[in-house]
């Protein structure tokens, strides 16, 4: 090798303990080696380290390898060496110029077949894979349906002809497979948002609170059907909104504190927001439904903004009349965008949920929007469509591991 500088890729294997990176790394800075890349997995105890290294002129090669393999079999370690030219060198660095996106797989399972399926479509686009971490914790072999959650996270480089069609085959693939598949560009607003949104019904609680009133008023069914084909985005939401609370017209005030009482939680509602507020973030509920209920899940939650319709009382009862402005899917895009100014953050760092054709708009303004068990028109429009696991399933996206969460 003479003066020639010279670059190795020292790679070891085996049971993980203590101490190991301290050995080895110690016996390079005795030579003067300079580590210019590095990475370690630990799988069940198994370890993997590799270190990419620069041995300057001086270093005796042969004697440093040699000291490393020793070292690593008294530590009960195999080794391996490879010689890295300066070209190759060079063609790593280049790569790092590449675009990187984030892939989170998740469900209450992950199987081999997900992941090579996964893996087929990223070949297609020209995608390597990086890395990969789990997310979720860890679990006894035969977990209760309730604990049953698998995460991983794959970061991968490469250059897909756009973004958009990339996430669309990744969705359609993921639609024939028992887990939600969602990719983000691993850019700085990633890690950076700020803000969440919530549409109410049906995202942030288990129902429709307007078909809640029907039951009350005697009209359920006539109501569920028309709240059904405007989710599904078949009807104008201001028209069947206005058809809709025509027909409770005569309905008892007091009827509506015990509804909201009753309101179901979606799971994994109470942990998302719990943890999102230990973390800084902001939250807020934008809603077709009625602010009265919204009031109900802010003081339950803790969440900072509620904006929802208000329903109009009179002597007791419920008037059927609309209060202008009507919070319709156009309303709820102005409320969003006018909350991050409120907050001095740009829309790249809010967040907004919802699931039916209404939130559509919301969820085409916001940095990151996502379904949530959500209609299909609505699936196929959003960024991300998840509806696996719960509503925390949510904070997987922002690549917080489970231990995180509250």
């Amino acid at each position: 090798l003479g003066v020639m500088r010279s670059l190795f890729l020292f790679t070891v294997s085996g049971p993980d303990a203590p101490g190991i990176t301290r050995s080895l790394t110690q016996l390079l800075a005795e030579h003067d080696v300079q580590i210019r890349d590095i990475g370690q997995a630990n799988i069940h105890a198994a370890l993997s380290l590799g270190m990419l290294l620069e041995c300057p002129p001086h270093t005796d090669v042969s004697t440093l390898q040699a000291s490393l393999e020793t070292s690593a079999r008294t530590l009960g370690l195999q080794s391996r060496f490879a010689t890295i030219s300066e070209d190759d060198y060079a063609s790593w660095v280049a790569e790092g110029g590449k675009p990187r996106y984030i892939l989170t797989l998740l469900g209450r399972e992950i199987s081999a077949d997900t992941l090579a399926t996964v893996a087929s479509v990223l070949g297609e686009y020209g995608l390597n894979i990086d890395s990969i971490k789990r997310l979720s914790g860890r679990l006894p072999l035969v977990p209760s349906p309730k604990e049953a959650r698998a995460c991983v996270e794959l970061s991968v480089r490469g250059t897909p002809d756009t973004p958009e069609n990339l996430r669309s085959r990744l969705v359609e693939v993921a639609g024939g497979l028992p887990v939600d598949v969602a990719v983000q560009e691993d850019s700085l607003y990633r890690r950076n948002r700020r803000l969440v949104v919530f549409d109410m019904d049906s995202t942030l609680i288990q129902c429709e609170v307007i078909d809640e009133l029907a039951k009350a008023a005697g009209v359920g069914e006539a109501v569920a059907a028309i709240t059904e084909r405007a989710m599904q985005g078949e009807l104008d939401f201001k028209e069947s909104f206005s058809h809709r609370l025509g027909l409770l017209r005569g309905l008892d005030q007091r009827k509506l504190a015990g509804i909201a009482e009753r309101l179901p939680l979606t799971d994994g509602a109470e942990r998302l927001i719990a943890t999102l507020q230990q973390l800084g973030y902001k939250t807020a509920i934008i809603s077709g439904g009625f602010t009265f209920f919204g009031r109900t899940l802010q003081a339950k939650l803790g969440i900072d903004y509620v904006f929802a319709n208000e329903l109009e009382i009179v002597d007791g009862l419920v008037t059927g009349r609309v209060i202008e402005p009507v919070v319709d899917g156009a309303k709820k895009a102005e409320i969003l965008v006018q909350l991050a100014a409120h907050e001095g953050i740009s829309l790249e760092q809010v967040i907004a949920v919802g699931d039916g054709a209404n939130d559509i708009p919301m969820l085409s303004k916001a940095g990151l929007g996502i379904a949530f068990r959500a209609k299909p028109l609505v699936r196929q429009q959003a960024q991300q469509a998840l509806g696996e696991l719960g509503l925390d399933s949510i904070l997987y996206l922002l690549g917080l591991h489970d231990r995180h969460a509250r």
